[in-house]
């Protein structure tokens, strides 16, 4: 066997493989006497059937199925050996005519897309704004409420306004307005600030125990999940309703109350931090909204880290080549007007992986198996006290939890991402010259969009 590879052309190289009859007839031939011993052929004996008609009958096949195989190890025994870094999968070159019955000696032709060679430094000239977002007073006013909301109790009251649950009958009408007798009956809570269309939700502000709304369900509620459970039928049944039409008798209105920002709620929200005053309170939150902001302002940076490197670094790719590759191997049926209108974005997101990969590279950034299962464990130790579960659970059960979501392909995938996004992201935050700036969260998200 010989294997030669040309030397690059705009990042595309063949490979030449020539197998010879020296590589394959020995492999043949045993696998045509096994054929041979096994073989029932009428007139024959089993195992006694003459080796020249077992060739005649199974050779071509034979020879095909393994010439492919010895082909395929060497082609990808080569490109391991070479440390080629290739980009897509080896290509086959057409127009390559064989005859399996008559060559002795055979010749095939790959071509595989190379990834272009590029230096890759980042110092403290390379200056990106990094925004520390604020929580300001209408941030923090915000939280301390949905908390009192969260923490608050129901209360009975005599008129409904927006955001209250009114307790209703349910009765469908048929088309003069009248209680269908075996129609839809139900008893059931009602959302307003579930109700979709805005002239509808008016109709259901202002009532009183005792008054009758009436609304075609359709057009007031636009999940019909939640739709069909308050009319107690099937999500079937509810799309071959023959009227929409009902009418809602009030039964009860009902009013979260929030609760007081006192040092009663304060120890609920962070019990045994003793925390006094409504001042402390606000500043803890302020705190914690912050932290929370980090994760926003990360990713804004990471985007603007994308776009800068890119520009910055020139990367060629053998486009032609992935053109073909990506037509030949799209798992869904591509054309080459779709495939013009993607590329753009196809070869960015290629060029973007190129350089992350180079800069984990150089960095010599690793994540350990056991490193992943460390974070498996913290995950699921989280996730257990917050259902109190935690304290039941023994260590070999732990184990035996933290193995089994190792085990799974698309989660462990999922970690070993986060975690690399995390170390570059420290990486980076190290590395560039970041010109911090204070931000209100509105004006962050202005110009988040902006972008």
């Amino acid at each position: 066997m010989n294997i030669i590879q040309s030397k690059p052309k705009n990042l595309v190289s063949i490979i030449t493989i020539e197998i010879t009859q020296e590589d394959y007839t020995d492999k043949v031939n045993s696998i045509l006497k096994d054929y041979q011993k096994n073989a029932v052929i009428p007139g024959f004996r089993k195992g006694k059937t003459p080796f020249s008609m077992i060739s005649k009958k199974y050779r071509t096949n034979v020879l095909a199925e393994e010439i492919n195989k010895i082909m395929q190890d060497a082609l990808y025994k080569h490109i391991t050996n070479s440390k080629e870094k290739v980009l897509g999968s080896p290509l086959p070159i057409e127009n390559q005519s064989i005859n399996w019955n008559s060559d002795k000696d055979f010749i095939f032709k790959y071509e595989i897309g190379l990834s272009p060679a590029f230096d890759l430094k980042i110092t403290k000239k390379d200056t990106l704004d990094y925004y520390n977002i604020t929580a300001d007073k209408e941030i923090v006013d915000q939280y301390c409420s949905d908390i009192a909301k969260r923490y608050g109790s129901m209360i009975s009251v005599e008129t409904s306004t927006k955001g209250d649950l009114l307790f209703c009958q349910i009765d469908q009408l048929d088309d003069k307005s009248n209680v269908i007798k075996e129609g839809i009956s139900s008893d059931a809570n009602v959302s307003i600030d579930f109700i979709s269309k805005k002239s509808i939700e008016k109709r259901f502000i202002g009532v009183n125990k005792g008054d009758i709304i009436e609304a075609n369900v359709k057009d007031a509620f636009s999940n019909e999940t939640d739709l069909a459970s308050m009319l107690k039928i099937s999500k079937e049944e509810l799309k071959s309703l023959n009227n929409d039409n009902f009418q809602f008798t009030v039964k009860s209105i009902n009013r979260m109350q929030p609760a007081e920002l006192k040092e009663e709620l304060f120890n609920k929200v962070y019990p045994g931090q003793k925390i006094p005053s409504l001042k402390l309170f606000r500043s803890k939150i302020k705190k914690e909204a912050e932290n929370q902001f980090v994760q926003e302002s990360d990713r804004m940076l990471k985007n603007d880290i994308v776009t800068y490197l890119l520009d910055k670094n020139k990367i060629a790719l053998p486009d032609d080549f992935l053109k073909r590759w990506l037509l030949k191997t799209s798992e869904q049926p591509i054309t080459e007007e779709i495939l013009e209108s993607q590329y753009e974005m196809y070869s960015k997101s290629l060029k973007w992986q190129l350089i992350e990969n180079k800069i984990i590279e150089d960095n010599n950034i690793k994540i350990e198996q056991e490193q992943v299962k460390k974070r498996i464990k913290e995950l699921v130790q989280m996730q257990m006290k917050q259902y109190n579960q935690l304290s039941s659970t023994n260590d070999e059960e732990m184990n035996k939890i933290v193995d089994n979501v190792f085990k799974d392909e698309k989660e462990r995938k999922k970690l070993y991402d986060q975690m690399y996004d995390e170390k570059t992201m420290d990486l980076y935050k190290q590395k560039f010259n970041l010109k911090k700036k204070s931000v209100s969260y509105n004006d962050f998200v202005k110009l988040a969009s902006e972008k």
